[in-house]
Parts: C-alpha cells; structure tokens; sequence
C-alpha cells in the first residue's frame, strides 16, 4: 500500500521523446524513466500530454484501434504502480462513448485511480484541438495520497479559469503536462503565463514539456517549476531528454519546492539552430531513412543545410552531390568541395548536361519560334531534383531541399526541381537567418551536435553574391529586392500582417512593396506542393498560415 504524504514528497519530471502511434516504445520509455525515478525515491512521476500516443497526434486519435490500444498501454502501466514505487500521471486519449478527451490519468496501486480532462482546447496556429477532441469539463483536484494535485493540461493554463477554478477547489499544487512546440522566444512567453497563473492562485506550479521533433513541429523540453512566489526553483535543459527530480515540503500549509538545479536555456541563434538540427534528426530517425542527400551547390543555403544535417545525423550519414552545368562557376565548384571536406561528408559531382540537352532535345519541335527564358532555366533545376531523387530511390537517403523562407515565399524556386524532397529544415529561416545561423555555427557548436568543432562553412560562401546559376551573371537580385529589404516586407506580410501603408512607412518603395505581395500570394500553390520543415518562426506556411491556392485579393495602396 502507497504511503500518504504528510508535510514532503518528490516529484519526478520526465521530459522524454516520444513518437507518434509507438505505443509500445513509448511504454518501454516510461517504465525506464519511472524505475529510473524510483531509484531516487520519487513519489510520483509526471509526463507530457498524450504522452502514451505521441503529440500531436492529429486525426490518428479518431481511429478505435487506437483509442483502445492507448487505454491497454494505460492499463499495463498501471499494473506497474502495483510494486510500491512511484504512481505515474501521464497524458492519453480518452474514449468515452461517442467523445475523445485530450485526459490525464494518475496510476497508483496497480490501478487507474483517476482521469482528467483537458478543458480548454487550443484551436490556433498550430493547434487543431477542437476537430478532434471535446472539451472536458472544469477538472477537479486529483486527491494523490493526501495532496490535492491541480493538474491542467497545457492550453488550460494560458487563461485563468481553470487554473483558479482548481485553487478554489483547494489544490496545493499544479502540475502541467504539456506538447508546447518551439517558436523563437517561446520560453519567455511560458514564464510569463505561468508566472501569470502563479501569481493569481498563489500555487507553485510544475511545467513539464515533451522534447523532440514531430514532422514541422519541434518541441524544447526546458521544463521548470516556480513556487508560489513566482521564484524559479527548477529548470531543467532544453533540448534534451531527462527525468528531473524535486523536491517538495509543505510549510505553514502550503506547499513549496526546494530549489535545484537552474539549466541555461539557449535562446537566438543557438536555440533555432537546436532546433533545426533535432527537427531534422526527429524527421529523419522516426521515418526510418538511413541517412540524406542534398545538392550541394556552393552557395549558403545547402552549406547551412549540410551542416544541419551532420550536426543531426554524423557526417557518414550525409551525401553531398555537386550537379554543375555549363554556368556553374569554378567558385561554386570550389565552394562545395571545400564545404564538403569541412564537414566531412561523401560528396560527388555528377554533372547534368546530357539530361539537360536530353530534355530541351525532346522540347526542341514544341519551342520552334519561341526565345529561351525562364522555362528552359527550370530545365536544368528539374535535372537536378530528377537526379537527386534517383540516388534516393536506389539507396535509401531522404533528399533534402534546401529553400529559406524568402525564396518560399516568393516562389524563387522550382517544382520538381530545387524543390523535390522528403524535408527542409531551413524552410522557416529568412534568408537573414541562414547567413546569421551560419556564422553562429562556425563560432560555435551546440550540445549535442556530432559535426566538427571550429568552421563548417567556407567564408566566401558567406561573402560571395546569392546566385541560382541559372543563366550567365545570374544573380538572386536581379529577381528579387535586397534581402535585407525583401525579409522585412516578407515579416511585414507574413508574421505581423501590416496593412501595405504600414509597410511603406517603415521606408520601403511602394512599388517594391506590392511586387512582393503579389509574389507571395501567387506563390501559394507552390507551397502546397513544398516539403514538410522545422517551425521557427512565429507563424510558418502550412500549419500556420493556411491561405487559399485560388485568391484574386489585393490590398490598395
């Protein structure tokens, strides 16, 4: 029989990995981390949301078989709580007649003793709750061994009623399992809420947050606690995998956690380049690839990406193909063998000038009377993804695009060429951040990361003028503004939706400034065809923002 707790206990946090529809791995997962909790006699271990299933698990949990094997792993885990260790409050989906509810359930002394619901469905940004879950009622406190535990689930924190509603009900303490995704600054934004919560209730508040790569999404982990105070008295890493144990004691009443260990949490530069790489390890080790392949064209893009994916995977995992043709410049040779050899990657030059002429050959009677443009430019970007996709299908390797957020928006790139592959992770960096990235990783390299120490990226590849190679003295400006200019009106457009005189008073030309909107509206249909890619920013293309492909609105100016 489990002990009631009088005035102390310790709690463990486990901030785990989980895969979407793995239930049996994710159940071997949890017993590891709850024996591992045990040996530092843990009263009770806490996990993220839908733990058991993986988050998010989107129209997955609208199937019976599953709703039914996540309450069989639910129910074998609970058989563990039978031994006398630590009891489990973990996240699953719920089936209750003809609803699903996003529950938590507390496992104690081999049974499930208790279940609750989330209350308030996120139905924003990435969040697509309310199409498959129903909301649950106002929870109660769970009464674990004499400990009256409020446990909201994620989104019920981030207004106030639930949270008050529990501390009303006479919860001493709120734990919070949570799938909060990644975006730059996030960290702030979780303190600041929790904070919030801390301070209307008067209750120290446990934030336990699932780490790891989910398709586009990409979660930090960076669980803390905050006592009653709104002092920080835990925070465990980001990034990582951990089972963090705290301690609690109850004084005058109320309860309090011992302060412990304060990770760094890496923010900027440092977080979003942690971010793309463990997007990419995820993507790529969760769908069973044995490595990837990318062109690499000497230019910063596929540079920053090839490094990305070695600091992800190991460099004996990473291909590197060069794919010149007539305009491709000794420089841009030069650039991505010496890029290449930094990293420490297999790379191979295949040139493409027969399938080239092949194509323009077979195209030769239907262009008569007509002058080469941008058509016959594409010609050789689609060789290119033809051939990199064959290296894929012959050996495995997932190809990975290489397009930044600026050429997606605009469409400065090519179907079923630049464009083909499995991932991209820099699809969410403006073109500013692929330089800002790259110059980061050359001065520094993460935790976690297997490439090299010291430079990865040739400095003329940082300095050298953008250019597709399409075409004699092509360069990407003779096409598109500045990116310095083009990144902020693309922030403007996207992130912050300014109206266009807005974005004119800022100093921008207003002629540049429609020529933008207009590229990015007609752009849309290419970005539904794009590869899937890690969310950095605030608002990304997909999942975000999910505008209409057949759409004849423009703003005056």
């Amino acid at each position: 029989m489990a002990h009631q707790i009088k005035d102390s206990f310790k709690l463990a946090l486990a901030q785990l990995n989980p895969v979407v529809g793995d239930l049996e791995g994710n159940l071997k997962k949890a017993r590891q981390a709850r024996a591992q909790a045990a040996e530092s006699g843990a009263d009770l271990i806490a996990f993220t949301e839908l733990y058991l299933t993986g988050y998010p698990i989107e129209d997955l949990v609208l199937k019976p078989a599953l709703q039914k094997a996540a309450r069989s792993a639910c129910e074998e885990l609970a058989h563990d709580t039978g031994d006398g260790g630590p009891a489990i409050l973990i996240g699953l989906p719920w089936g209750d007649g003809p609803f699903v509810y996003n529950a938590v359930a507390v496992l104690d002394r081999g049974r499930i003793e208790s279940v609750r619901y989330k209350n308030n469905l996120p139905n924003y940004g990435v969040f697509d709750e309310k199409r498959v879950f129903a909301p649950g009622p106002s929870p109660e406190p769970i009464d674990f061994r004499g400990v009256k535990l409020g446990v909201p689930i994620c989104e019920d924190i981030w207004s106030e009623e639930v949270c008050e509603a529990l501390a009303q009900a006479g919860a001493g303490l709120l734990i919070v399992p949570n799938g909060s995704p990644y975006w730059i600054d996030k960290q702030e934004v979780r303190y600041g809420v929790a904070e919030t919560r801390v301070g209307e209730t008067r209750l120290p508040l446990a934030y336990v947050n699932q780490v790891g790569g989910q398709d586009e999404l990409v979660f930090d982990g960076a669980s803390f606690v905050l006592n009653g105070d709104g002092a920080l008295a835990v925070q465990m890493p980001a990034w990582e995998e951990g089972v963090g144990i705290t301690e609690w004691r109850r004084e005058g009443g109320s309860w309090h956690c011992l302060p412990s260990a304060i990770a760094d949490i890496e923010d900027g530069e440092a977080a979003n380049y942690l971010a793309c790489v463990v997007g990419l390890r995820d993507y790529v080790n969760k769908n069973g690839f044995p490595g990837v392949v990318l062109g690499l064209s000497g230019g910063v893009d596929s540079a920053l990406c090839a490094a990305i994916a070695v600091d992800a995977l190991g460099a004996s995992r990473v291909h590197g193909v060069m794919l010149p043709y007539v305009f491709t410049s000794n420089e841009s040779l030069n650039d991505a063998a010496a890029t290449a050899e930094l990293l420490g990657v297999r790379y191979d030059i295949m040139p493409i000038d027969a399938a080239v002429e092949g194509l323009t050959g077979s195209l030769a009677k239907a262009f008569t009377g007509t002058k080469p443009d941008a058509t016959e430019e594409n010609l050789q970007s689609r060789a290119r993804g033809t051939l990199l996709m064959g290296l894929s299908n012959k050996f495995g390797p997932m190809v990975i695009t290489t397009g930044n957020k600026s050429e997606v928006s605009v469409g400065y790139a090519t179907l079923y060429g630049d464009m083909n592959g499995g991932f991209n992770p820099i699809k969410d960096l403006y073109k500013g951040q692929v330089y800002a990235l790259a110059r980061y990783r050359n001065a520094a390299r993460p935790k976690g990361c297997l490439g090299p120490e010291g430079v990865v990226i040739p400095e003329n590849v940082l300095t050298k003028a953008p250019t597709a190679e399409l075409k004699p003295g092509q360069r990407d400006q003779d096409t598109l503004p500045p990116y310095e200019v083009l990144d902020d009106i693309l922030n403007c457009l996207v992130e912050l939706e300014l109206p266009l005189a807005e974005i004119v008073a800022r100093g921008h030309e207003p002629e540049t400034v429609k020529k933008v909107e207009r590229m990015l509206y007609l752009a849309e249909y290419k970005r539904r065809q794009a590869a899937p890619g890690v969310k950095i920013t605030a608002k990304n293309f997909g999942r975000d923002r999910r505008y209409p492909i057949t759409n004849k609105f423009r703003e005056k100016l």
